[in-house]
């Protein structure tokens, strides 16, 4: 990113992290409604869900960075972000804030940071005592992934 340049993210937390997609990705925050399920989908794959017209594949960030604990709870918000062309909703466990930070802030994870989220890194952010990890939305999925959710997107919602 060039110097002296400021950046708008979303911070959000999922389980005891706090991440960030940069504003520009990011569509609209809505409270959590359950989704409708979809017949063998992969665990992290709610289901599908109408948003405005559109059929939006649901994906739970919890249980894509294989975290225990995926409980609604009455702050769980659903982020609908664009992803490479797709449109899809991420659970997560609370949206916090918008903030505006410079790009400089922003640092390459250490070569060490393996594990939790560690191939959808973009970045890390750190602003006073906190550690944001600035998410790359264009990683969450897979390109194969990617293809089978286009393939949900042309599908119906009955209901």
């Amino acid at each position: 990113m060039s110097h002296g340049d400021d950046i708008q993210v979303v911070v959000f937390r999922v389980g005891g992290q706090e991440f960030a997609f940069n504003v520009f990705h990011v569509q609209r925050i809505l409270r959590h409604e359950a989704p409708s399920p979809l017949p063998k989908a992969p665990a992290f794959l709610e289901g599908i869900l109408q948003v405005q017209g559109a059929v939006v594949p649901v994906i739970d960030l919890r249980k894509r960075f294989e975290l225990a604990d995926a409980r609604l709870r009455e702050e769980t918000r659903m982020m609908v972000i664009e992803c490479e062309g797709l449109i899809v909703a991420v659970v997560v466990d609370a949206v916090l804030e918008v903030l505006r930070i410079s790009a400089e802030v922003v640092t390459m994870p250490p070569a060490v940071v393996r594990g939790l989220a560690a191939e959808y890194i973009q970045g890390i952010i750190t602003v006073g005592p906190r550690t944001v990890v600035l998410l790359q939305t264009a990683r969450l999925l897979t390109s194969t992934e990617r293809i089978a959710l286009q393939a949900v997107h042309a599908e119906p919602v009955h209901g």
